[in-house]
């Protein structure tokens, strides 16, 4: 039996919609009504410090100014709420200690200056920087007593030192990155939050999301997700990794940094919805008609 399909847009609120967020939306959306599934809203906002005073209203008003809404998410609610992931720390808690106690994660002490003066000569020798695994050969005893004296820690994945991660991207098929060049990410914060990849590994399996749609900036960290669902014990999903926008007179991809490019600003230029999406549909596609005008409807049958 097919699973039924679940995809979700999850953008944080440290700031307004980028406009390449709406065209992201508007594939996980039409993937979804395509397929008879569910399109839900989940609000990432683990990183506490970025975080902008209205901007989960914000964003849900835009995404519904450009005429998609969502299944579940924040302001429905659903059979996974909560849909805010600073409304579920004490999942990523849990689930966190599972992967201490399986031996898959370690409690890392390292101060901010010894991880600086690491980086530092890491990039002296030209070499990545990465973590150099120091507290992940600490006796038990060692941990111990660090944690009995309140010591501050994070804690880390145990990534393999020698094994090839492969996925399988829609876009682009198979897809093989050497765990040797894979960090062990944090897992936790020292403030008791997830990061960004332990939050969204959880949540989409607990979710029960089958597809995920983002844009292709991500392909680095998919390993990093491929090894904690190996650890969990859980299915991956399925991953399709978007092109993302280009600056037209600049070269890289195009940021905030330069030009308005947040989703309510072409609305207030006096763009129509209708038409931002239409322009969002046939970008580097095109129905076999080579039509240029379609309405949502049209979009999802084809």
């Amino acid at each position: 039996m097919e699973r039924r399909v679940r995809v979700r847009f999850a953008p944080s609120p440290t700031g307004p919609l980028h406009i390449g967020g709406v065209r992201t939306a508007l594939y996980n959306y039409i993937f979804a009504k395509k397929n008879g599934g569910d399109f839900l809203l989940r609000i990432e906002d683990t990183d506490q410090v970025r975080e902008v005073d209205g901007a989960v209203e914000k964003i849900m008003q835009v995404i519904r100014a450009y005429g998609l809404d969502w299944d579940e998410g924040p302001d429905k609610g659903g059979p996974y709420a909560p849909y805010t992931q600073s409304e579920r720390l004490d999942i990523y808690k849990k689930h966190a200690q599972q992967l201490i106690d399986t031996k898959k994660a370690y409690y890392c002490f390292c101060s901010k200056e010894r991880l600086d003066q690491v980086r530092a000569e890491q990039i002296s020798a030209k070499k990545p920087p990465m973590y150099d695994q120091f507290c992940r050969s600490l006796s038990q005893e060692e941990v111990q007593t660090k944690l009995t004296a309140n010591s501050s820690y994070v804690i880390r994945l145990v990534v393999p030192n020698d094994e090839d991660v492969v996925f399988t991207d829609l876009i682009r098929g198979d897809i093989t990155i050497h765990s040797t060049i894979v960090d062990d990410q944090v897992l936790m914060k020292s403030d008791g939050f997830p990061t960004y990849h332990l939050g969204v590994v959880i949540d989409d399996h607990l979710m029960n999301i089958t597809h995920i749609m983002r844009g292709e900036e991500w392909i680095s960290s998919t390993p990093k997700h491929i090894l904690l669902y190996k650890a969990f014990g859980w299915p991956t999903p399925i991953y399709a990794h978007i092109p993302i926008f280009l600056n037209p007179d600049d070269k890289g991809k195009m940021s905030k940094r330069k030009g308005t490019v947040s989703a309510q600003s072409f609305l207030d230029s006096g763009y129509l919805p209708e038409a931002m999406l239409n322009f969002f549909m046939i970008l580097g596609w095109s129905p076999h008609d080579q039509r240029e005008i379609m309405t949502l409807e049209e979009y999802i049958q084809e």
